[in-house]
């Protein structure tokens, strides 16, 4: 009876309404909203050997691929970027990782980038923050501060080295302005930053120190493409009482144009200080060009007696057209050098060979000469970077010539 009644009350329900039942509509999920972040990151494989070494043991003669004379790290870095989390105030972290995965015990001797002091232990597993900061822009002129890299086109003496397993980074204010046509106009106060270097001995990446103390060091660079074919760059550096009581300054231009089908390129600059016995000027030409299939360059650099050279405050190389692979503690002070270069596309990528012949103007006279040849191409669909290397280097002072193998792998996700 109560079943009967319930039918009817509802049968009545639908006559009233038409007699019709409409559908009930699913439920639909609001999208996501999208977080503004891009993830990226890299792992690295890398290895070098050589027939004669300097490992925190000391100097060893070797033979090639025997562990005495050989180093490895693989390593691990993690990125985050938002160009806008808030009222466009941007964000970047970075966090970078290094190990030998125990090798230092049966196959190396040591490492590319040391992450630690004390012992070989100490400089073999590691991690640190390599890059964290916030970006900020109005109309033509963006902001930057925080640790960052560096590029070397616009900081030629204190740059980002990108040779290693991972970048040394910078505690830096960037500020770039483009208000002007064709024009780029940098800003940078460098407070300090950590060190590319070769093994445990050569780097603590780890290690953030001032440049300058408190004062930290100021950078203005101007860059301008007005005309077709044409880059002009001229940077200067200030580091109050830098030299202890007095201000050290920097002055390097650049200058990049076309000529008769040619590329030309110029530098040149000086580092001064009135604590120097000699301030330091240097120099440098490079001209190239394709010839069929390969490309061709001639570069040379002189390099005065002054008392500090070319340097790069971040690292050990230089911003000279002459460098190479390793010959940097030959051409930075005291003269001059010639590198002819010629690469071609083959084998799925590209083979590059360079040769340097330093004169050593000092009293010294240890003159220097290197051969690099170097392949390197892109596999699967371009993530990752393979890279094979041999240098063969020769310096009079020394009992004999060495001989290097680089390899590495960069998986770029």
């Amino acid at each position: 009876m109560k079943k009967t009644l319930l039918l009817s009350v509802v049968a009545s329900t639908m006559i009233m309404a038409g007699g019709d039942i409409a559908p009930v509509e699913p439920v639909v999920e609001a999208p996501a909203a999208v977080s503004g972040w891009d993830f990226s990151g890299q792992a690295v494989v890398y290895y070098q050997t050589g027939d004669y070494a300097t490992a925190p043991s000391g100097a060893v003669d070797a033979d090639l691929f025997d562990q005495d004379g050989s180093r490895a790290d693989f390593g691990l870095q993690l990125r985050a970027v938002n160009k806008d989390v808030v009222a466009g105030i941007g964000a970047g972290v970075e966090v970078t990782g290094l190990s030998t995965l125990n090798l230092e015990n049966s196959i190396v001797s040591d490492v590319m980038q040391g992450v630690g002091n004390g012992d070989l232990d100490d400089m073999t597993d590691g991690g640190w923050i390599s890059q964290m900061y916030l970006t900020y822009a109005i109309d033509n002129t963006s902001f930057k501060a925080g640790r960052q890299e560096l590029p070397k086109s616009l900081s030629p003496f204190a740059f980002s080295e990108g040779w290693n397993v991972f970048k040394n980074t910078f505690d830096a204010l960037l500020v770039v302005n483009t208000d002007i046509k064709d024009t780029t106009l940098v800003y940078a106060w460098v407070y300090g930053g950590n060190s590319n270097g070769l093994g445990a001995l050569g780097s603590n990446l780890t290690d953030f120190n001032a440049l300058n103390d408190d004062d930290g060091v100021h950078m203005l660079t101007v860059q301008n493409k007005s005309f077709e074919g044409v880059t002009l760059t001229g940077s200067w550096y200030f580091g109050s009482d830098m030299a202890v009581t007095d201000d050290i300054n920097i002055l390097w231009g650049d200058a990049k144009f076309g000529l008769a089908g040619l590329n030309v390129a110029l530098q040149g600059g000086s580092v001064m200080s009135d604590a120097f016995l000699n301030d330091t000027r240097a120099f440098g030409a490079k001209i190239g060009g394709k010839i069929d299939m390969f490309d061709l360059s001639l570069s040379y650099s002189n390099v005065d007696d002054g008392d500090t050279g070319v340097f790069n405050v971040g690292g050990v190389k230089t911003p000279l057209y002459t460098q190479m692979i390793l010959n940097q503690g030959f051409i930075a002070s005291d003269n001059d050098t010639f590198v002819a270069r010629a690469a071609v596309k083959a084998l799925g990528g590209k083979i590059a060979l360079a040769y340097d012949t330093t004169s050593d103007n000092s009293a010294a006279n240890n003159d220097y000469q290197e051969l690099d040849l170097v392949y390197k191409t892109k596999v699967f669909n371009d993530s990752t970077t393979l890279f094979a290397g041999y240098i063969y280097q020769d310096a009079d002072a020394w009992a004999e010539s060495q001989n290097n193998i680089r390899l590495w792998g960069r998986y770029n996700f």
